[in-house]
């Protein structure tokens, strides 16, 4: 898979990935800001405005003109918030790019930001945070991060606060655009069924002429961890939800490869250590995974479950267990690094048979990274960790100051787990 890079005047960069075989195509856009570039008085904004962009424009006025367009010609359309990002796509037939670009840029250039439909989507918006919070194998994510970051963007939820959701007004949405919404902070990526020739005049014709300005940068994130740390959100649920996890480095760092390999043994599949002792051996949970997560300046480790309260000091044990066996004494042996570098490298493949998701992987690099690896690159990158580098980042990485551990369940106090976490 090739893709092809063209940078504006107004510093809006184009990529297209061609894909003959595609009769369909994604249209993207994704910008560089998301809930990291926040403060405690717009908490949400990111996501909040993520909704207001398909709430009408001066050209479509209302909502039910968006989807409407979108739906007659078969096309799929949503957005996504993240820390770092926010994107919005169209997904339709091929041969209807133009018209995904004319309805993504009118919602970004466009927008009414109705004062009248914000107060009413606020409502939408924080039945979404009740969404969560009543599905605590979603919110322990969120909890996690809050003990890994501390009150600090990064730490904060991106859905934000209810308190602070209610005060947002139009006034607040402009400012922040303002502030993030350069067409130097974004990038549009179109991949499908297209001409590159073709697509790239069509993005000069409805985005070249976004306006470029001076955007707000985070503050990055530095914290020295002395000791294990533990973040309890007490809950009536019938399970017990736990995240168990370390530090680790950014999305950039040469040992991101070793942690993904790592990762992909201790909890990456139905065969993987935690899957096998957590649940299969003993019965502990239903769910239990572990991914390597990365930010620009800052990354983690993290396994999580959702487990039988009456058993979670057990279930707790063992999976710190299991990370602390890679490094000290069950090493990696040759059969199950094949199998985790096979396991990330078919995951990979399968992800990107679908162009939404091939727009994502090209965009988020392109904003995030240093460069844009194919997929094949990555490939090669997955190929070259050795048995070393992977013990090396487990005795790097799992050490006993840098436990983190966030509990979703019915328990009042946080201190009958605090000696699991003496290493």
């Amino acid at each position: 898979m090739k893709f092809n890079r063209k940078v504006l005047p107004n510093g809006l960069r184009i990529l297209t990935i061609p894909m003959p075989s595609f009769e369909s195509a994604t249209v993207m856009v994704m910008v560089g800001a998301g809930s990291r570039y926040e403060t405690k008085l717009n908490n949400g904004i990111s996501h909040f405005l993520e909704h207001m962009a398909f709430k009408g424009t001066t050209k479509r006025p209302s909502a039910m003109d968006i989807t409407s367009l979108i739906d007659g010609m078969g096309g799929q359309f949503n957005a996504s918030t993240g820390k770092e990002v926010t994107a919005y796509y169209i997904k339709a037939k091929a041969d209807k790019v133009e018209t995904c670009l004319d309805v993504l840029s009118d919602m970004l250039t466009n927008s009414k930001l109705d004062s009248l439909e914000i107060e009413k989507e606020k409502g939408v918006i924080i039945e979404e945070l009740n969404l969560d919070e009543d599905t605590p194998a979603r919110k322990i994510g969120d909890i996690y991060e809050r003990l890994l970051y501390g009150d600090t963007p990064l730490g904060w939820d991106i859905g934000g606060e209810k308190d602070i959701i209610r005060k947002i007004t139009r006034e607040d949405f402009i400012s922040y655009m303002k502030s993030l919404y350069s067409a130097h902070n974004m990038t549009v990526v179109v991949a499908g069924g297209i001409k590159t020739e073709r697509t790239e005049e069509l993005v000069q014709k409805y985005l070249g002429g976004m306006e470029k300005f001076d955007t707000l940068k985070f503050n990055k994130f530095s914290l020295a961890q002395d000791k294990s740390q533990l973040l309890l959100k007490t809950k009536k649920t019938e399970q017990a939800h736990i995240a168990i996890g370390f530090r680790t480095v950014n999305n950039t760092h040469p040992d991101k490869y070793p942690l993904d390999v790592l990762a992909a043994i201790l909890g990456g599949g139905m065969s993987s250590r935690l899957f096998h002792e957590v649940r299969e051996k003993r019965g502990l949970g239903y769910y239990v995974s572990t991914s390597s997560d990365t930010y620009q300046d800052a990354g983690s480790m993290v396994s999580m479950a959702g487990i039988d309260p009456k058993r979670i000091k057990e279930a707790i044990s063992i999976i710190i267990q299991e990370h602390l066996k890679v490094s000290n004494v069950s090493k990696v042996s040759k059969g199950e690094l094949t199998k985790a570098k096979e396991y990330l490298k078919g995951n990979l493949v399968l992800t990107l048979e679908n162009s939404r998701s091939v727009a994502y992987y090209y965009a988020s690099q392109e904003l995030l990274e240093d460069k844009i690896n194919n997929p094949q690159d990555v490939i090669n990158k997955i190929d070259a960790v050795t048995l070393e580098r992977v013990e090396n980042v487990a005795k790097k990485y799992f050490v006993g100051k840098g436990l983190n551990l966030a509990v979703i369940g019915n328990f009042e106090s946080g201190q009958e787990f605090e000696n699991l976490l003496h290493l």
